[in-house]
């Protein structure tokens, strides 16, 4: 069974590897072949060979059923057609609201469409909406604009929307938000509408509508109120509500870089100690009770055993709290192994633990093929794997006393926790790109401290009638703050973070055997020399252009700009994309994470060519975490990032440096624009124009035509480029003709949001680029973009390099 089941897993990583699915004819045979292969073992004797057997057939099986999943899941999708119409559109919210600066969030399921020119479009069942209260309303009436109303889960409402077909920034090492709403089949995202009429208004229609899911989804809402108003302006309420419910999304980006940089992120969730804690004590508060009801008339242990009551009553307590939980990788995970265990006790049968967590396994991936894909499901069973790798089967010695029984509990877990961080090094690396050096001590406090106290009086305290409740809350808070400030401490040790360049197969092969040499138990050979495997690891270095080669990287951030040039030797960020929302940018979402995953941790420039948010945006968030030697751009001196970067000098057109072979030239702007208050941000673009080896890219920014008119008019010869950053985006401000003729590009990057309010590129400037010949490429549908030069110039895009089904191109 055990083979079977991981052949199941990696039968259904193997789809999601895939650029497209594959037809049913083909999933029909694999079913059939796999059926041959189960019939074959059965009379196969037991054997390597009948193991095999059993693990190509869950191979197949975890294939075929992947498969069909994303091929039911993929079939609601939104039409071409209706995406940016107007859709009336009534149905329920079915998940907790997010709320954020500029709106909420959240789930909407439809059950009725209003008709569309007399037809009633078809439009996916499940919808992620958004609701703002900055809409552009320049072209509507003031009377119009929309009123946000406080919605609850269970709701039914009418609205009027406009919808979109899932996409995301693809990026590598990048978060794939695509693949994240197939998972959820959220098979279109939009926002609502302002009324446009009196017959189509945006209006609740009932309070609550009964069903499973919303009462579930009402009551997690209803715990998260309780939480945040009890700890009102509170620093990590966030926190606590993670704790409770599950919902991490009001704990801030810098909380997040603390507590990932200290190792102790899984603790700020409802992780499987939590729920395993949870059922434990609910198990041995029935047992207990059930044990002296004997003394009553009730003598309830006559009627059911109390082993079995107490293990009824905790998997109910596990499954109340992962429902409460939002139902998350870690949660269903521990949930499925505690009922197998108490499934187990209830038949009187004897279960091995490899047992239970194959099954778990097992079980997860059923539900959810997609999960394969997510780190947590890799941290989460790889840590419950290495705790049974060096506990299960070894001695351990026999208590005499309360002393030496306590000295062996924490011996004990301090060899577990060693365990652990030093079993998961690998897989960290792999995921990430980095590890903890300081999770060890982190953990050694944070786990007693938020397992058995903060979270039970969080637990407590989000249930009890006040003002007991804000007593236990405002505790589990004060804890909270207390362990930041550790955390804080430890997190500022520049060396509290190990960082590494994403290791090849190989060389995580190679650490993973010398992980398990090192932990394997007393009296092994040389544990030690483990260590040694390790060694391709640690001494990974960043990959970089040879000599006489260049890469330049152009980011999808959506609507804005950001690109990174390598040389040999040097590296260099010319613009660092949009500011999202307070806690997100393109530095911390998109740029940050590649860095990391490539091993880079500094840069020796970056280039911030004027102060609007979509080319500035990720600048503050790139220079806290990663070192920049010099800051070039064409903002105020007082502006923030001025104000943070150690060295920063003024874009001037004649600047000039040489790195590695290649040459950087600035065009733009003049000195004498400075003096001048009537030019834009956009006039005073910095215009970077490198060249290697004859070939060139000019990087102009946002300059507009009276701009690219002062160029050509200074000097059409030295704008000549094989490569062109489509200046602004494309607008129909830019691009005009004597400048692209000046420029004659082979090649044109549109750094572009998908259905970008500003609908950039124009149709005409786009059309305008064709009819001139050039190659045009497109963040929003290539995803990142990669320019090799060298004696040659190479073009990759990340969706055709790593293509799969999901991507819809």
């Amino acid at each position: 069974m055990r083979s079977a089941i991981v052949g199941f897993v990696v039968g259904a990583a193997w789809l999601q590897m895939q650029a497209t699915l594959p037809q049913y004819f083909l999933l029909i045979f694999l079913f059939i072949l796999a059926c041959a292969l189960f019939a074959l073992s059965r009379h196969a004797p037991p054997s390597q060979f009948k193991i095999l057997l059993r693990a190509v057939m869950g191979v197949l099986l975890g294939f075929v059923w992947a498969a069909l999943f994303a091929h039911y899941y993929l079939s609601h999708e939104l039409s071409k057609e209706l995406e940016g119409q107007d859709i009336t559109i009534v149905g329920t919210i079915n998940s907790m609201p997010s709320y954020f600066e500029r709106g909420v969030r959240f789930n909407f399921a439809v059950e009725k469409v209003l008709p569309l020119e007399g037809l009633a479009p078809v439009i996916p069942g499940k919808l992620a909406l958004s609701w703002y209260t900055d809409y552009d309303y320049s072209n509507i009436k003031a009377d119009a604009k929309q009123k946000i109303t406080e919605v609850q889960p269970g709701e039914r409402w009418q609205f009027t929307v406009r919808l979109r077909k899932p996409h995301g920034n693809a990026n590598p090492s990048g978060f794939d938000y695509e693949m994240w709403l197939l998972e959820q089949n959220i098979r279109a995202t939009g926002y609502i509408r302002p009324e446009p009429s009196i017959e189509q208004k945006n209006v609740r229609l009932d309070d609550f509508v009964f069903s499973f899911n919303h009462v579930v989804e009402r009551c997690r809402s209803w715990l998260r109120e309780r939480v945040q108003h009890a700890l009102q302006d509170k620093p990590y309420a966030g926190v606590i509500v993670a704790l409770v419910v599950g919902d991490q999304r009001a704990i801030s980006q810098s909380d997040w870089t603390v507590f990932n940089r200290t190792g102790i992120s899984h603790l700020v969730s409802i992780s499987g100690l939590h729920i395993t804690m949870v059922a434990a004590l609910f198990a041995g508060l029935i047992f207990a009770l059930w044990r002296r009801s004997f003394f009553t008339s009730a003598r309830l242990p006559l009627i059911l055993p109390a082993q079995k009551a107490a293990a009824l009553a905790g998997a109910l307590a596990a499954l109340i709290y992962v429902l409460l939980a939002g139902s998350g990788l870690p949660a269903q995970r521990t949930l499925i192994m505690l009922g197998v265990v108490a499934t187990a006790l209830w038949c009187g049968r004897i279960t091995s633990i490899s047992h239970v967590l194959c099954l778990a396994l097992g079980l997860v991936v059923l539900l959810d093929p997609w999960a394969v894909l997510g780190p947590g499901f890799w941290l989460s069973f790889a840590a419950v794997a290495v705790i049974l790798y060096v506990s299960v089967g070894r001695a351990t010695a026999n208590a005499v006393d309360g002393q030496s029984h306590w000295r062996t509990v924490l011996k004990s877990a301090t060899l577990t926790q060693y365990a652990v961080t030093l079993g998961l090094v690998p897989l960290t690396v792999l995921l990430f790109g980095q590890t903890s050096l300081v999770s060890p001590v982190a953990n050694a406090i944070a786990i007693p401290l938020v397992s058995f106290l903060v979270t039970p009086l969080a637990l407590v305290g989000s249930v009890l009638p006040s003002p007991l409740s804000g007593w236990c809350l405002l505790t589990a808070h004060f804890l909270v703050a207390e362990l930041a400030q550790l955390l804080n401490w430890l997190s500022e040790f520049s060396w509290a973070v190990w960082a590494a360049p994403v290791p090849s197969w190989w060389m995580f092969a190679l650490a993973l055997i010398g992980t398990l040499w090192m932990l394997a138990p007393r009296g092994w050979p040389a544990r030690y020399l483990g260590f040694f495997a390790w060694l391709p690891l640690v001494l990974n270095a960043p990959t970089h252009p040879r000599a006489g080669e260049m890469w330049v990287t152009a980011f999808d951030v959506g609507q804005g700009m950001a690109l990174l040039i390598e040389t040999e030797q040097h590296r260099f960020l010319y613009d660092t994309g949009p500011f999202y929302s307070p806690e997100s940018d393109g530095g911390n979402r998109v740029i940050l994470p590649y860095l990391r995953a490539r091993g880079i941790n500094q840069l020796d420039g970056m280039m911030i060519s004027h102060s609007d948010m979509d080319h500035a945006g990720g600048a503050l968030s790139i220079m806290k975490e990663i070192k920049i030697a010099r800051v070039s751009s064409s903002l105020p001196l007082q502006h923030p990032i001025v104000n943070a970067a150690s060295l920063h000098e003024p874009c001037v057109a004649g600047q000039a440096w040489h790195w590695d072979g290649a040459d950087f030239e600035l065009l733009h702007p003049t000195a004498a624009s400075y003096a001048s208050d009537k030019w834009k941000p956009n006039a005073r673009s910095c215009t970077l124009k490198i060249t290697l080896n004859g070939l060139s890219i000019l990087l102009p920014g946002d300059i507009e035509a009276v701009q690219e008119a002062e160029l050509v008019e200074g000097g059409a010869t030295k704008l000549a480029a094989h490569v062109l950053l489509a200046p602004h985006h494309g607008s129909g401000t830019s691009s005009t003709l004597p400048f692209l003729q000046a420029v004659h590009p082979q090649i044109a990057l549109f750094q572009v949001g998908y259905r970008n309010r500003y609908r950039h590129p124009k149709p005409e400037i786009f059309e305008r680029y064709g009819e001139l010949g050039i190659t045009r490429l497109r963040n929003d549908e290539a995803g990142t973009i990669t320019l090799h030069f060298g004696s040659t110039l190479d073009v990759s895009e990340y969706r055709v390099e790593h293509a799969r089904y999901w991507y819809g191109r």
